[in-house]
């Protein structure tokens, strides 16, 4: 069986039966047997990986492999030196301090598809893109950081998990690995880097 890459839209959930007011993947994904390696929040976009081998499953997702994530967010306001500084430091939250291994200010992407519904768009309030780079996945991590210094976030896209991104997946599409060929990626995978200082 594959590795699965999976582009997740907005508002889908990151289980296979449907919630209450949430579609599920069962819509989207029809391969039989696989399941998340991992979680991605109904309201947060991008790379989900599903696979139905239970040893690649647990080093994708347990906490103690720290499989670097990158993540994109647009957030409101302008970014400064001084929040990035502090998102690579370090915030406090409810569950533990947390922080990024990079944190940088960039352009909004260019190749990036509208979502539906929209972001909701102040115009006496601007807005700014933010890349982060985590090594663990605690729930809703990323909003709660950029919340932390003040940056609420607006949208978020998660567009690589270790090895593995998005490598333009559209909304809804997946790409299949062999799983040998998934585990040669995991394996030639460079080391997690070491937090850096943040750049703009």
């Amino acid at each position: 069986m594959p590795l699965l890459l999976f582009n997740k839209p907005y508002g889908v959930l990151s289980q296979f039966t449907d919630g209450p007011t949430r579609p599920g993947l069962a819509r989207l994904v029809d391969v039989p047997g696989v399941y998340p390696a991992g979680r991605l929040d109904a309201d947060s976009e991008g790379l989900l990986l599903l696979t139905d081998d239970g040893a690649l499953q647990a080093r994708i997702s347990h906490p103690r492999h720290k499989l670097p994530k990158s993540y994109l967010a647009q957030v409101e306001g302008r970014i400064s030196r001084d929040q990035l500084l502090q998102l690579v430091a370090g915030v406090a939250l409810r569950d533990g301090p947390a922080r990024a291994i990079a944190a940088r200010e960039v352009a909004a992407p260019r190749w990036l598809w509208a979502r539906e519904p929209p972001v909701r768009h102040r115009l006496t309030v601007p807005d700014s893109w933010l890349e982060l780079v985590l090594d663990e996945g605690r729930n809703r991590q990323v909003r709660r950081m950029t919340a932390a210094v003040g940056l609420p976030t607006l949208r978020l896209l998660r567009t690589s998990i270790g090895p593995w991104a998005l490598d333009g997946l559209r909304p809804g599409e997946t790409r299949q690995l062999a799983l040998p060929q998934a585990w040669r990626a995991l394996k030639a995978a460079p080391a997690p880097p070491a937090r850096s200082r943040p750049g703009r």
